[in-house]
């Protein structure tokens, strides 16, 4: 068994400005009618519905596998991570410029995605998540020792990421000063440009994976060949859409 996934841009789907054209955020602004319209594309490219999150930039963790966590009152949970064990259990994470971080074993026996910009990861939710997989292996039988890869999908990029020191002070206090992915901003006094990418691989590292994919794509600055923007980027827009990352074993 392995895993698959797949990371959507704003091309595919329908809508119009400020979303076009493949928005599947209903939390955006868009109309909901489109995006479902949108969501409806995309399950035919999927073995089942899709296990949608509320995100809200924490740490929360459901197990995708239990009825009762996948809804709460009728609606999407809150949270920001999800994982399963079982093929065909597809998760979602949305983004536009924020992190998806996929976590899987070399056995593809267990399956996670995250969503983490720099609070998620700063309060550690890829910790998190990483916590909730080692518990399904367990539950499997599966406790010994294995290797683990990650994939750290688009997101904004270092020269576009302009952040405080309570940025830069928040992955400090875990001992860790992370050493180069901060770097000061010649432009404005006070600021930094911030590796988000960099910041998610040193955590996942420190957790024991072994290998770890970077797709370096920038959700601020990177274009089609025709010119057009590649990806939804909140920083750059404001107002705009959601791409999804897509998982699940099989």
């Amino acid at each position: 068994m392995g895993v698959q996934m797949f990371c959507t841009t704003r091309a595919g789907g329908v809508g119009s400005a400020p979303y076009e054209n493949f928005n599947l955020g209903l939390g955006a602004g868009d109309i909901p009618e489109v995006v479902h319209k949108n969501r409806q594309i995309l399950r035919g490219l999927l073995p089942a519905d899709p296990v949608w999150l509320n995100q809200v930039h924490g740490i929360r963790v459901i197990d995708a596998d239990d009825p009762a966590q996948c809804q709460e009152q009728g609606a999407a949970p809150r949270a920001d991570a999800s994982v399963t064990s079982q093929p065909g259990r597809v998760l979602a994470v949305l983004t536009a410029d924020c992190l998806s971080v996929v976590i899987a074993d070399d056995a593809g026996s267990v399956v996670g995605a995250a969503h983490a910009g720099w609070k998620g990861l700063a309060g550690g939710v890829l910790e998190a998540m990483f916590g909730q997989l080692l518990r399904k292996r367990q539950i499997l039988g599966r406790s010994g020792v294995c290797n683990w890869r990650a994939w750290i999908g688009p997101g904004i990029g270092a020269r576009a990421f302009q952040v405080g020191e309570d940025v830069r002070l928040a992955f400090g206090q875990d001992g860790d000063p992370s050493t180069g992915l901060f770097v000061v901003d010649p432009v404005e006094l006070g600021k930094w440009r911030a590796d988000l990418a960099g910041l998610a691989e040193r955590r996942l590292l420190r957790l024991g994976i072994q290998q770890v994919e970077r797709s370096d794509c920038c959700t601020v600055t990177d274009q089609t060949l025709d010119g057009a923007k590649k990806f939804f980027s909140y920083r750059r827009d404001r107002q705009t859409g959601r791409m999804a990352t897509l998982v699940w074993l099989g």
